[in-house]
């Protein structure tokens, strides 16, 4: 099955921000391009600012005026459904209410030819769901779109229960046609991208709401040590607050309130304030006058470099600090040591990559968070517990320090920030390929393309090992009995998978 024709006319019903887009996509890639709105002359008006924004394109010489002029005349306003009629595909993009989208695709079913494929652009609600209004729900299929439509390149391709895989594959191809890069994907909640982005957001407001650190410095860990391009509070605030908790809650209800996708109270309280972001002036940041005031990270004075360190074990995924210890300056001596990995301090403290446990369990023990790249990383968090030595810190600090690193000291947080956010993707990456929601290549596309994730959950994976983030979740898992971190058993059988295959036990 092929991408539809250029020569068969596309619909999009619903001229918001997100019509208006998925309709110059379109209409860009060549196809005859019909907008219909419910509201009397909005049609019209979005055409008017669909060739509005292509003129800009010409002027900054993304577009040939004759394009320009050649796609202006295949767009055509409608003034009712009836005018539909010829189209190949109609796109919808209205009201997120099931109600009013099933009543909408009733309607177009008795209007359009019985070869038309019809698809929603709904990010929350079910496709199988609004498709089961129709006689024929097998043409029917989700088209998720990226808001800008015209300038993100992921397009979620989700097949309903009932959906035909010929409708599927042609939308498929149509919208990579288009120049998109789609993803197959079954209708789950949050389908590829919201569902596995849940913990981003989850994990940061967790650590907020046990005191753990302070937005910005969470933020800035986020970005400066885990390599997202923004952090969980700053994105949240440009989403808006009500769009992002309400897309948790449909997660979570859709999944019957499983705890792994909770939302976060903290972020109630915040919408319920009417403080939503960007849009209203205030959200997590102050937005007054239009700029972005918000309080300076967390950042240590300077500390106590060390005289040396002593390496004892493999320190796995942050096994090149040892690197860019001796490039340092600082001798490091190296032992074998069977059980745990950790550096040794002069003052015989001892620093540990987060795994999931607390630094007050131990005897002098600061844990330091997982980084994307220690030698680029320009910030790393610490945490300590109130019975770690002064020294012992002061020690850390320096360390890091002496990398060229800011450091952050948080609270004693379990698997701190970026280990723990890291973790719980990974595990629901491996839970929805192991349920049949989506290949590991195209959740690995999507999360990257989808959110701008530094690297997909499976990429992650391999770079941290098999064992890793079952390893630090177990490890959660006791110290918060909720479920919340509970592995997946589809991480569990990749970790056990890999122990046997090696000849040990999980």
């Amino acid at each position: 099955m092929t991408a539809l024709d250029l020569s068969s006319p596309v619909a999009v019903v619903g001229t918001g921000t997100m019509g208006q887009g998925i309709a110059q996509v379109a209409l860009v890639a060549g196809h005859p391009v019909r907008l219909y709105d419910a509201a009397p002359g909005r049609a019209r008006a979005a055409a008017d600012a669909i060739v509005a924004r292509l003129d800009r394109l010409v002027e900054k010489e993304r577009l040939s005026g004759a394009d320009r002029d050649a796609a202006r005349d295949r767009l055509l306003p409608a003034e009712s459904l009836s005018a539909l009629a010829d189209c190949a595909l109609v796109v919808e993009a209205v009201l997120e209410r099931l109600d009013v989208k099933q009543e909408l695709f009733r309607e177009l079913e008795g209007i359009v030819g019985e070869d038309c494929l019809l698809a929603t652009n709904t990010s929350s609600l079910s496709v199988t769901a609004i498709g089961g209004a129709l006689a024929n729900p097998g043409r029917f299929v989700g088209l998720h779109f990226f808001n800008p439509a015209p300038l993100l390149p992921l397009v979620e391709v989700v097949s309903g229960f009932a959906t035909d895989v010929t409708s599927a594959t042609r939308a498929y191809e149509t919208a990579r046609a288009w120049g998109k890069t789609p993803v197959a994907c079954a209708d789950t909640p949050g389908f590829i991208v919201n569902r596995i982005a849940r913990p981003f957001y989850a994990e940061a407001f967790a650590v907020y709401e046990a005191q753990g650190a302070d937005p910005a410095t969470i933020d800035a860990v986020l970005r400066e040590c885990g390599g997202f391009k923004m952090g969980a509070f700053e994105l949240t605030d440009l989403i808006g607050q009500d769009v992002n908790e309400s897309v948790t809650h449909s997660v979570w209800e859709s999944f019957f309130q499983d705890v792994r996708f909770t939302p976060s109270l903290a972020q109630r309280r915040l919408v319920e304030s009417g403080r939503l972001g960007r849009k209203t002036g205030h959200g997590w940041y102050d937005y007054a006058d239009g700029t972005a005031e918000r309080p300076e990270p967390h950042t240590a004075e300077p500390g106590r470099t060390p005289a040396h360190v002593v390496a004892e074990g493999d320190l796995g995924p942050a096994s090149e600090l040892l690197a860019l210890i001796r490039e340092a300056g600082i001798p490091v001596r190296e032992e074998e040591e069977d059980h745990g990995t950790r550096l040794v301090l002069p003052s015989g403290g001892q620093l540990a990559l987060a795994d999931g446990q607390t630094s007050v369990e131990f005897r002098d023990v600061v844990y330091f968070d997982l980084a994307l790249d220690y030698r680029r990383a320009t910030r790393i968090a610490l945490s300590a517990s109130q019975d770690t030595s002064p020294a012992t810190l002061a020690e850390a600090v320096g360390l890091f320090q002496a990398l060229g690193k800011d450091v952050s000291v948080i609270g004693d947080v379990p698997g701190m920030i970026v280990a723990r956010t890291v973790a719980r993707i990974v595990d629901l990456a491996h839970d929805a390929v192991a349920k049949g929601v989506a290949t590991e290549e195209d959740i690995d596309t999507a999360m990257r393309l989808g959110v701008n994730y530094p690297l997909g959950p499976f990429e992650w994976s391999r770079r941290l090992g098999r064992n890793w983030a079952y390893a630090l979740l177990d490890d959660l898992h006791l110290r918060d009995p909720s479920g919340r971190y509970a592995p997946s058993l589809a991480l569990y059988r990749h970790a056990y998978a890999s122990d046997k295959r090696q000849g040990g036990s999980s």
